[in-house]
């Protein structure tokens, strides 16, 4: 199968094959004399896999590791759920920061009192003041 037949199968842009290629997701395909790459059947489902684990937000280098566990026949499926639970532990800290992230900015707007022109808004003066820490420690950090 050629690029575009590939990318339209498994509904992404021809960039997108190449740099998988580039990150070793995507094996080499053979080249035509004429140069043009030649992709295996499976390639589409390999792409597949790539989207759907982006999908639950897998990083490019842990999908490697999961098309790694994907291709090895003696895998371990506590070896998959380890990658999996470390995803969602990451997840669950990305939603807490996200909430603490929130709730800071929810008592930044009702601060503010908007009317008008108004020398001071305690937005700005929160956003320029480096000594204040408007998330809880450790909320941004990672």
């Amino acid at each position: 199968m050629r690029i575009g037949e590939v990318a339209a199968g498994a509904g992404v842009n021809i960039q997108t094959l190449r740099y998988y290629e580039r990150r070793g997701l995507l094996p080499r395909p053979r080249r035509h004399g004429s140069g043009y790459r030649e992709y295996e059947p499976d390639t589409i489902r390999l792409v597949r896999f790539i989207k759907r684990a982006q999908e639950l937000g897998f990083t490019l280098n842990e999908i490697a590791d999961l098309i790694r566990l994907r291709q090895n026949d003696r895998r371990r499926s506590t070896q998959v759920r380890a990658l999996a639970t470390a995803k969602l532990e990451d997840i669950e800290l990305k939603i807490h920061r996200l909430g603490a992230m929130r709730q800071a900015l929810q008592v930044l707007v009702e601060e503010c009192a908007c009317e008008g022109r108004a020398p001071a808004c305690p937005i700005i003066e929160a956003l320029d003041d480096s000594s204040e820490h408007l998330v809880a420690v450790g909320a941004t950090e990672k």
